[in-house]
């Protein structure tokens, strides 16, 4: 059972402090920093319990930053102070303790030991047991919209400790500091800390216990609702139902107009999505999507009016890259990542052309590069355009592949290729029986 002693031992409250720490991220309000917050800790937290445990502590409003989203728009978030933090960490801590194991099995956001794969994963599995019919639920603005009586209503039935519900209230309560005013919540989780996940857990607990009461097949990773059918007729019946559930239970909205019924060759999980390969077999593929996230990304990335030097263009190059295959290399993507390689090469040795700018170096570097004296003045004095230039044989001659590597270069490919391997393995690893 959760207590306040719980969320405040100095034990949980050291935990606590070194995922802040690690996590580091902007300050909030107060301007303290992630780095800053051990010596804190260090001469305050006895006070700082004290301050918990007779109630008397009042979190800070958190600072309002607003992200842009891939489709247009922004999505606001909240930075904390460090100091709220860390209690939040303790608090989350302490209620995944009480709450995980009652969790659904095929809940997989913000769990240990769970992730998108296994969502991913079981998804493949439902679609491959003929269930080809998805129901996807869209919650609008679902952390900006929980009802804080609702969700407390459902804490007050696990926790029996009144000041743990107290705490817990002031955190979705303390507000946001906009233009220097604070603005004080009437509904949604503290988005951007670490609070956030776990209540939506709790929140959607009680729709994976509905789901499950009614026999359905389902995966739910976070807000991101997906429920398998072997027909049209059963998928329109549930999808009916649940939005009003939804909206009528949990006092949540449902997007509609994202909300459907939706064929494995249409459906959009956590950015993949599906088709159908040798066999009937239902493989994962990365969506369309996700796709042109990336290709907004490296065109940034590699815009040739960004004044950096190409190492430090390559290293942000390669964080990018790296992240985004880590995430997707379950996908079947060889084909794609092939054509993005070539024009991501192609934008790099534009960049490298428009950083040589004038003739005579133009003229000096290709030389240096094996070309000829004749061909590289005809060259270093082309008036044709960055674009094509790039796709010249000249260029594609001097600044190979193997040069950009020596840059600090790394293919999608040469990524894609070791995470596939390392995902053979694990599988061949799996199906070893011992010899008896």
């Amino acid at each position: 059972m959760v207590t306040l002693e719980d969320i405040v031992n100095e034990r949980n409250l050291l935990i606590a402090c070194g995922q802040v720490m690690s996590n580091d991220g902007a300050p909030g309000i107060d301007g303290m920093k992630a780095e800053e917050l051990f010596s804190y800790l260090v001469g305050h937290w006895k006070e700082l319990q004290t301050s918990v445990l007779e109630g008397k502590y009042r979190p800070e409003a958190v600072r309002r930053v607003e992200i842009p989203k891939p489709n247009g728009g922004v999505r606001q978030l909240g930075i904390p102070t460090v100091i709220d933090r860390m209690l939040q960490h303790c608090v989350a801590q302490a209620l995944d303790k009480e709450y995980d194991a009652t969790f659904s099995e095929t809940s997989y956001g913000f769990r240990r030991g769970r992730s998108a794969h296994d969502a991913l994963g079981k998804a493949s599995e439902y679609l491959n047991s003929g269930l080809r019919y998805i129901v996807e639920i869209d919650l609008e603005k679902f952390f900006d919209r929980v009802n804080h009586d609702k969700l407390m209503s459902i804490l007050s039935r696990g926790i029996l400790d009144k000041r743990v519900l107290r705490l817990v209230r002031r955190y979705l309560e303390s507000g946001v500091m906009e233009k220097g005013v604070i603005v004080r919540n009437t509904e949604g989780t503290p988005q951007g800390g670490p609070l956030s996940p776990i209540l939506s857990n709790i929140m959607l607990d009680l729709l994976d216990k509905e789901l499950e009461s009614r026999g359905h097949k389902f995966v739910r990773y976070a807000d991101d609702i997906s429920i398998f059918t072997s027909s049209q007729r059963g998928a329109e019946r549930i999808l009916s139902s649940l939005i009003d559930w939804i909206e009528r239970r949990l006092k949540l909205k449902v997007n509609r107009e994202k909300s459907g019924i939706r064929r494995p060759s249409e459906g959009n999980l956590l950015g993949f999505g599906f088709w159908h390969g040798k066999g009937g077999e239902i493989h994962p593929r990365v969506s369309t999507k996700s796709y042109t996230r990336l290709k907004e990304k490296i065109k940034r990335l590699t815009q040739r009016s960004w004044s950096v030097s190409m190492e430090e263009r390559l290293l942000k190059l390669s964080q990018v890259t790296r992240g985004w295959v880590n995430y997707f290399y379950r996908a079947n993507a060889r084909s794609h990542l092939t054509r993005l390689d070539e024009w991501m090469q192609a934008r790099l040795r534009m960049c490298i052309w428009k950083q040589w700018k004038r003739v005579r170096t133009r003229i000096k570097n290709l030389q240096k590069l094996g070309v000829i004296k004749q061909k590289a003045y005809e060259w270093g004095n082309t008036r044709k355009g960055y674009w094509r230039i790039a796709h010249s044989p000249i260029l594609q001659s001097t600044i190979t592949i193997e040069r950009l590597k020596q840059k600090g270069y790394v293919p999608l490919m040469d990524t894609y290729t070791l995470r596939r391997k390392t995902l053979v393995n694990r599988r061949d690893t799996r199906t070893v029986r011992p010899v008896v």
